[in-house]
This record gives structure tokens, sequence and C-alpha cells, in this order.
């Protein structure tokens, strides 16, 4: 059976505690392997070899440092203790959020699920979210959401996309989850001013879409509305979905406004993230 390598990101708040109940409702079917990751935030110029040693420049108390590490470690002893022996933690120094997005990819994980409180306003405009911000960033597929989901049957799975491209994407999580929960997807895409003549070559290019994607057991949705994180909500409230899957070009931040980040930091579903293929 396939499995999945999956990397939780941990403040040891209770919103890591929802990644993780996430990750035990995947592992109902799917075989998970299941690490934690604590980036302690320091300059570069501090690091730590793979003994635990640390060097510093003298910017930062090296008996700080340690202090800071030895909580860590006694944090990740009661979550084992928790959670399991099996599970794995790792330590690492450096910004939370290139750290994540580097140690992710050089390890090769599956899947990232991270936990959040979303952003709104003046914090969203200025810097968003560090979950918004590894989804634009990483190339492995992020799961995120905002409450304890640990009640989720996952039968439905919507899929937000432009359609008018169709090509074979980045879905191979997608289709793990497929298999594992026999789930049916709903493919979506947001139209402003739709009328019949566009929604007949929408449609028609879901279907060579699906095609190409090998997706089998699937419907077909066609929304007019003013654009994409609205017709999400609005989807939402007449069809209830279990996960929210939609791509991103990576693009996102101060000067352009990604739609997948908008609904990462406003939605109140889980959300999985993945890059779109150009």
């Amino acid at each position: 059976m396939e499995s999945l390598k999956v990397l939780i990101p941990t403040n040891f708040s209770v919103q890591a505690e929802y990644a993780y109940l996430m990750v035990k409702k995947l592992e109902e079917k799917i075989p998970v392997e299941i690490h934690f990751i604590h980036v302690l935030s320091v300059p570069d110029t501090v690091t730590m070899d793979k003994q635990g040693n640390i060097q510093t420049c003298g910017e930062i108390s090296i008996d700080y440092l340690y202090a800071q590490k030895d909580i860590i470690e006694r944090k990740f002893h009661d979550l084992k203790v928790s959670y399991g022996s099996e599970t794995q933690t790792h330590l690492v120094l450096g910004k939370l959020t290139d750290k994540i997005v580097s140690y992710s990819k050089e390890n090769n994980f599956d899947l990232i699920v991270m936990g959040t409180k979303g952003a709104w306003g003046l914090k969203e405009k200025l810097s968003g979210s560090e979950t918004q911000i590894i989804a634009r960033q990483s190339t492995i597929p992020l799961l995120s959401l905002m409450c304890d989901r640990s009640d989720l049957i996952i039968e439905n799975i919507l899929l937000v996309h432009d359609f008018s491209t169709p090509k074979n994407q980045n879905l191979e999580l997608l289709h793990k989850l497929i298999k594992a929960f026999n789930t049916k997807v709903h493919l979506l895409q947001i139209v402003e001013n739709l009328n019949d003549e566009n929604k007949s070559a929408i449609l028609a290019q879901m279907d060579e879409f699906a095609n190409i994607n090998t997706i089998t057991n699937f419907e077909k949705h066609v929304l007019n509305d003013s654009d994409v994180e609205n017709g999400v909500i609005h989807f939402n409230q007449m069809q209830n979905m279990d996960i929210i899957c939609i791509g991103t070009h990576g693009k996102g931040g101060l000067f352009h406004k990604s739609s997948t980040e908008k609904l990462i930091n406003h939605l109140f579903k889980p959300i999985i993230s993945y890059h779109l293929s150009n």
C-alpha cells in the first residue's frame, strides 16, 4: 500500500495539535510516517551540527541557545510520550518559513500539514501567515486547517482550477486520497460573467482535464461569481465539501493577491495547496 511521509511544523500550540489529528485521520486509510519539526528562529550566523553542538558569532548568548534547545528537547520528549515513540522529531535553526520549505524538499516529504490561525486585515496585507508563505514557496503540497477536524469523513474533495488549458498537474497526493478514501472529486471553475457558451466549453475542458489526470469519479461544476475566494465560499454553502484542493503559481505577496493564500487565511476547511505545472 502507498504511504505518506508527512512533516508537521510545530510550536507546541493547539494549531499543531490540529495538524496531528488531521494526519491521524489520514492514517486511518494510508500508512503515514510522521515527523515533527520545530524551527528555533536565529540569525544565519548561528549553526548547529548533527551532534547538536551550537556555534555562534556572539550575537546571541550561547548559554541562552543551549537553554532553548533543552526546553525544545523536553517538549519533544513529552510529544513522543503523547503520540508514540515512533514519531520522529527534528530541531533546526534559522528562519521559520525558509527552513520548513528547504527541510521538506531536502528530505523528500510527500506532504506538509500545518494548523493555522489564519490572517486578516493589516497583518495579512503586511506579512500574511506563515502557512500561506509556505504554500507560496513550497513545491511539496501543503495541507492547512484552522480547527479540529478529527471527526472529518473524507468523501468529497473539491478541486478548484482554471480548466481552460487542460494539462497534467501534480496531483499525486490527490490520487492517494482518492484511492484510500474512495472519494469523489468535484471539479469547480469560478467564472465572472458566465454564459451558456463558455459554460459548455468549460465543461468539455473539465472532461479533458479529468482524462489527462486519470480522474474517473468526478462531478463538474461551473459557478458565476466575482472571484475565486467568494466562489469557493458560496459553493461550499451549497454543497458541503470535506477538503478543498487548489493550485498556486507561487506568486502571492504584497503586490500579487493569490486566491489560494486568501482561502488558506480565511476558510475554515482543510485546504490542500500545490504548485501548478507551467
